[in-house]
Formats: C-alpha cells, sequence, structure tokens
C-alpha cells in the first residue's frame, strides 16, 4: 500500500516533466513578418515580379495592398521578392483588366507595412496630376526616377508622366509631392527606350493608371480596398 501511495505524485511529476522538455525541445517557429511598401518587389504565383503600389488599410481594417491586374487575378498567390522562402504572404482577391488593378489582402501576421521603401515615402492619397507636375516613381526593376507630367492619356484613366519603367515595374507607385496619385501601367510608345538611366531622360513617357479613378471603381463595387488608407498617411 505505501508503494502505490507513493506512485500517484511521481507519476504526476514524471508527466509534468515531460510536458516541460517537450515545450523545450520543441518550440515554435513563427515566420518573421516582411516590411513591405510601395515600391516593393513580389512575386506572383511563384514566377511574375511585379511592383506594390501601396499598403494601408481599408474600411474593414483589413491589410490591403495593389498592383498592376496584368501581373495577376484574383486567387494569385503573392510573395516578397527576395523571401520567398517565407512562403506566401497574401492573396490577390479583386481586380480590374481595364483600369489594370488588382487588389491584395495581406496576411498581417506575416507583414510589416511601411511607408518608405529606399527613401521613396507615400505619406497619403493626393488629386490625379496636372500638366507640369514633378511625378516621382519607384519600381523594383528600374528603381527610382522623376519627370514632369503631360497630362491625360489616350485611355480612360491614365496619365502620361515623363518616368521611366522596364519589366517588373508594374504596380510601381507614382507620386506628387510624396502622395499617390497612381500606378505604373506601361510605356506610352515603343519608339524610344522605356527608360535611360542618365542624365538627360530621352525615353518613352510611362502610363501611369489614377489610382483616384481606381479607387472609385473599387469603392462602386464595394470590393476589399474600399476606403483604403495608405499606412503612414499624414493629413
Amino acid at each position: 500500500m505505501r508503494i502505490s501511495g507513493r506512485s500517484v505524485p511521481v507519476r504526476a511529476a514524471i508527466l509534468a516533466l515531460t510536458a516541460l522538455l517537450t515545450l523545450t525541445i520543441v518550440p515554435a517557429h513563427a515566420a518573421t513578418p516582411v516590411p513591405l511598401g510601395g515600391g516593393s518587389g513580389l512575386v506572383v504565383n511563384g514566377e511574375t515580379l511585379c511592383t506594390l503600389t501601396a499598403i494601408g488599410t481599408d474600411n474593414q481594417g483589413s491589410l490591403i495592398g495593389f498592383t498592376s491586374a496584368h501581373c495577376g487575378g484574383p486567387g494569385a498567390v503573392v510573395a516578397a521578392e527576395g523571401a520567398e522562402n517565407t512562403g506566401p504572404v497574401g492573396t490577390m482577391v479583386a481586380g480590374n483588366d481595364v483600369l489594370d488593378y488588382a487588389v491584395i489582402k495581406f496576411d498581417p501576421a506575416r507583414v510589416t507595412p511601411v511607408n518608405t521603401v529606399n527613401g521613396f515615402r507615400i505619406d497619403g492619397l493626393g488629386p490625379d496630376p496636372r500638366f507640369g507636375d514633378v511625378a516621382c516613381k519607384l519600381g523594383r526593376s528600374t528603381g527610382y526616377s522623376c519627370g514632369v507630367t503631360w497630362g491625360p492619356g489616350q485611355e480612360p484613366g491614365t496619365i502620361l508622366n515623363q518616368v521611366c519603367g522596364g519589366p517588373g515595374d508594374s504596380g510601381g507607385p507614382v507620386t506628387v509631392n510624396n502622395r499617390l496619385v497612381g500606378m505604373l501601367h506601361g510605356a506610352f510608345s515603343e519608339d524610344l527606350p522605356t527608360c535611360v538611366v542618365k542624365f538627360i531622360p530621352l525615353h518613352t513617357p510611362a502610363v501611369t493608371m489614377s489610382f483616384n479613378t481606381q479607387l472609385a471603381d473599387i469603392t462602386a463595387k464595394g470590393r476589399p480596398g474600399s476606403g483604403f488608407v495608405p499606412v503612414g498617411a499624414t493629413y
């Protein structure tokens, strides 16, 4: 009887020690959140390189970002360039091929939203630029460049800016005075190079999609991204 009476606390002690050792030996390995902001590189469906336009929250409190629709459509899986081994960070949940936008819903546990990438800052949203306004862009391929705004493009919702771009820059943010006004869509003409990294910008203008036009379409259709506010916005 004395032996069985002592075995109960002994078994309990062994079980407690086993549980403690298990917790010590097998720790949880949560992925480190990836910093992402306007100008960050994205990898869509494991192969297509594009650029993030901006990141912030919508009126539902979701962590939302944008890029070009020709990078991928709803259901496409999005990873951060340079951190593909950490796995997907978001999924495309809506888009419009005519206005060339794709809405990305990010996993807030896997992303740290930032408003500055490589010195390029987005302080909020701005009105469509007018003739003569100096616009700047950041693309994952050609980096930072600025140029004057020429005016509206030929297609609805487009603007011509003398900024340069290249493959992989699609979706790149275009700002005026650090306010987001558009995303890179494509080149105006194939007659000149799309980007010349020299002192004189002898390249074709870039076609920019008006971000205000895109947001108006998103809101009218009640899509994710409605009421979008960029992270770090100051008004």
